[in-house]
């Protein structure tokens, strides 16, 4: 009979290897953790994967719905736990967005408390030497190394930013190092949310994440439509789109974010749609397209950085990161955007007025990066 659960079978058979075999050295385990909101969180997760496992490291993975399938598709053979669900979703009109949060907070805070216990448990049994969290706020335990990456030190909320930056610094604070994916100089990708004027814990800019390539391919399409995040906005940006691009005389492939066990892809006029990509596939069709229409999401912008491609960007409404990061941009003239109720097939006209992404490509030395995981300091004395 199979095993229902291939996180404690690997344990289990792990367990039993270790038994046979003790002389023999074992590697740290580093529990990688992204949050499941969109599949951002996920993806630029996975550079930081294939270092660790690299340098040597076994990682197991964490998250929940679509960020956790989506990690196991690009990561077959490694082990995974399945987290308590933040069950974020946006309201249709996004000026309803921070009451919604509101909202939600003691589910948070539930699944929270959740994430804690479940840690706990693992470092407990000696499962885990080490935790990478991409935003998810209990994954942390004081007995071991724990990370928490983020582009957001400050986080935006519109007139309560400040309370909501001071919040997220306090939880911040609670680990052992501060991960940034951006560059420490005046030029970068985040602007104020990632270099806050005062800082008081442990923060290394580590440069942008990405796990795709430039790469010189002939051109297929006029046009990618690249699509993530919450719903039901990713599918009011979905529809809006269609009604766009269809019948037109451009050339469309229209990348769902929708993850699932079997993907599809069909043709609808001059449209191909395509539920979802994994990362060498994602790779080949940003090459293969002249531009590429998405969400502000710090994540695809260090992808399509990293490519130095064409874009035009339409932010998550409510969502004050997305807002800002667009703003900047074409404040900069980097890259046009505009509110989603005001995209038209005339927007992408200003592109050529635009200059454009440009890659911050970083040579980091990851093995020093990853000596927190080493280090023989005394994690039980930090809170």
């Amino acid at each position: 009979m199979g095993c229902k659960n291939p996180y404690l079978c690997f344990y289990s058979e792990m367990k039993e290897f270790n038994d046979k075999f003790p002389h023999l050295k074992k590697n740290k385990t580093i529990l990688v953790a992204p949050l499941h909101w969109g599949l951002g969180h996920a993806t630029r997760c996975i550079p930081i994967i294939k270092e660790l496992m690299k340098e040597g490291y076994d990682v197991l993975l964490g998250s929940d719905g679509a960020a956790l399938l989506i990690l196991r598709k690009e990561f077959p053979n490694l082990p995974f736990v399945e987290l308590p669900s933040y069950d974020i979703t946006y309201p249709k009109k996004g000026e309803w967005f921070k009451l919604k949060m509101f909202l939600k907070l003691p589910s948070i805070k539930k699944a929270m408390t959740a994430e804690k216990k479940l840690v706990k448990q693992l470092v407990a049994d000696g499962k885990i030497q080490g935790i990478i969290s991409d935003n998810r706020m209990g994954i942390r335990n004081k007995k071991v190394p724990s990370v928490f990456l983020t582009h957001q030190i400050n986080v935006l909320s519109g007139n309560t930013s400040f309370f909501s930056s001071k919040m997220h610094q306090r939880i911040i604070k609670k680990y052992h190092e501060c991960w940034v994916p951006d560059v420490k100089d005046s030029i970068n990708l985040t602007g104020k949310l990632g270099h806050p004027k005062q800082l008081n814990f442990p923060v290394k800019y580590i440069g942008p994440l990405s796990r795709m390539e430039k790469k010189d391919l002939d051109l297929k399409y006029d046009v990618l439509v690249l699509l993530s995040g919450p719903e039901p906005q990713r599918t009011l940006l979905e529809v809006k789109m269609m009604d766009a691009f269809l019948n037109t005389d451009k050339k469309v492939i229209l990348v769902r974010g929708v993850v699932q066990e079997e993907n599809q892809v069909y043709v609808k006029d001059n449209i191909t749609i395509v539920n979802f990509m994994q990362s060498r596939d994602l790779e080949r069709c940003i090459n293969e397209s002249k531009i590429v229409v998405s969400r502000s999401g710090y994540t695809t912008i260090m992808d399509l950085a990293a490519m130095e491609k064409e874009a035009f960007f339409i932010p998550t409404p409510g969502q004050y990161e997305q807002k800002y990061l667009a703003k900047q941009l074409k404040q900069k003239g980097i890259v046009p955007s505009c509110k989603q109720e005001k995209f038209s097939l005339d927007q992408l006209g200003k592109i050529p007025l635009y200059s454009g992404l440009k890659s911050f490509k970083t040579e980091l030395d990851y093995g020093t990066l990853f000596g927190l995981f080493e280090g023989e300091r005394e994690f039980g004395t930090y809170s």
